[in-house]
């Protein structure tokens, strides 16, 4: 393949990319701090690794992370929504294999993918796990070849947990959403931050004094709850898990069945996962006005086609803002199109925050280099969580303390009682 082969939406959106990547550059300093060291080491020389992540601006700085490091880098998009365009113009115009642009169909998305694996990569990361279904169902050929790859999101670690499960994954395989230093810190303040800035680009609405409906409280819908609970808004909960669910309740907010849910919300973010969260017999029950999100990883989770079934009229009336009249005549408003309302409608998380979850990235693919693993989902190894919570707190200029010697000893006996 050539150096300079890509497909994106217009090339000449490259001094507008560059300098949203700049930005980006001066907010993730731990990132840069791993870009230095590779810089230096050039620990992924001879390496091609595959992306299937959203392409923006803070993925930007990971892909020259690691081309910093020695590897060549191909990637697509993992959301026909969350390409931003002059950040893929950006890439390609610095030699980057990149195929992705906004607003691509199914097809395309797939096929965009395939030209990410005709470049037979070595490592794979990705954010939903198309890119590694896509090689274990029509290229396992490249299997052979590849180390191992890195899962960006709490989605794709439930599908390769489905495949362990079933046999059917045949390269070893790191669970980067699983560090704490992602979850804690992307799920709950990325998503929650982004996700609300999403819905107020699309909408300009206040939240306070708004009834919303969070479904599904993990790390990414408390997140979501707690920013909007901040901004003046009365939080419903929707759950499944009634562990989760007490959680909710222990947090202070009124937890209910989602057909209760339906009469009272004036704003629903989906964030669970899952499909038909909202279906045909929710949205017939809702406010006059009603504003729909999602904010989980595929548009599955708000039954678009039976919105659909149940409209007689449909209204773009903003950007990323669809006007549904009901055979009722009750308007609903459905943000964009289902999709990530975050990454569709706004920037996605903050470039802060993404500093912590694409390091863990970068370290992953440098502990695949590393070590041969078995084929299995395996958590990221602590020292790496660990260093990144370093970095993290050295860049942000806070000092924390130290175990004496007496209390190593008291933490590690049994004997010293009380």
């Amino acid at each position: 393949m050539s150096k300079n082969d890509y497909k994106i939406k217009d090339i000449n959106l490259a001094e507008s990319g560059k300098n949203k990547i700049e930005w980006a550059e001066d907010h993730m300093p731990v990132l840069m701090e791993i870009k230095k060291e590779f810089e230096k080491t050039k620990p992924l020389k001879n390496l091609t690794v595959g992306f299937a992540l959203h392409v923006t601006k803070e993925t930007a700085v990971l892909v020259k992370t690691l081309i910093a490091g020695g590897a060549k880098v191909a990637i697509a998009g993992c959301n026909p929504l969350s390409t931003h365009d002059d950040v893929a113009a950006a890439l390609a115009s610095d030699g980057v294999n990149v195929y992705a642009w906004r607003g691509l169909s199914t097809k395309d998305y797939y096929e965009c993918i395939g030209r990410v694996l005709d470049h037979k990569p070595d490592i794979t990361v990705d954010d939903g796990c198309d890119l590694v279904t896509v090689v274990h169902k029509e290229r396992p050929e490249l299997i052979r070849k590849i180390k191992g790859g890195c899962e960006e999101t709490t989605t794709g670690i439930i599908r390769l947990n489905a495949m362990e499960k079933d046999n059917a994954l045949k390269y070893p395989m790191l669970a980067v959403n699983n560090a704490m230093t992602k979850h804690f810190f992307d799920n709950q303040y990325g998503t929650g931050q982004s996700t609300i800035d999403g819905i107020l680009r699309a909408t300009s609405v206040l939240f306070a004094g708004k009834n919303v409906v969070v479904c599904g409280y993990g790390w990414c819908g408390r997140g979501v709850a707690a920013r909007a609970k901040g901004m003046g808004a009365n939080i419903i909960v929707t759950e499944v898990d009634s562990i989760k669910a007490l959680e909710a309740a222990m947090d202070g907010y009124r937890v209910m069945k989602m057909d209760e849910a339906a009469k009272t919300g004036d704003i629903f973010i989906t964030i669970t996962g899952d499909v038909d969260v909202i279906r045909k017999e929710h949205i017939e029950n809702m406010k006059d006005g009603a504003i729909l999100a999602n904010s989980g990883h595929f548009n599955c989770e708000i039954n678009v086609p039976e919105l659909e079934s149940l409209s007689k009229n449909r209204k773009e009336i903003r950007d990323n803002t669809v006007r549904y009249i009901l055979k009722n005549n009750k308007k609903i408003y459905l943000l964009a199109e289902g999709r990530l309302v975050n990454l569709a409608a706004a920037e996605g998380h903050p470039s802060e925050v993404m500093d912590m979850s694409f390091a863990n990235q970068a370290l992953a693919v440098l502990y695949i280099a590393k070590h041969k693993l078995d084929v299995k989902v395996h958590d990221i190894p602590a020292e790496i969580d660990k260093k990144v919570a370093d970095l993290k707190l050295k860049t942000m200029g806070i000092e924390i303390d130290e175990l004496t010697k007496e209390q190593r000893k008291y933490l590690n006996s049994w004997e010293e009682g009380t």
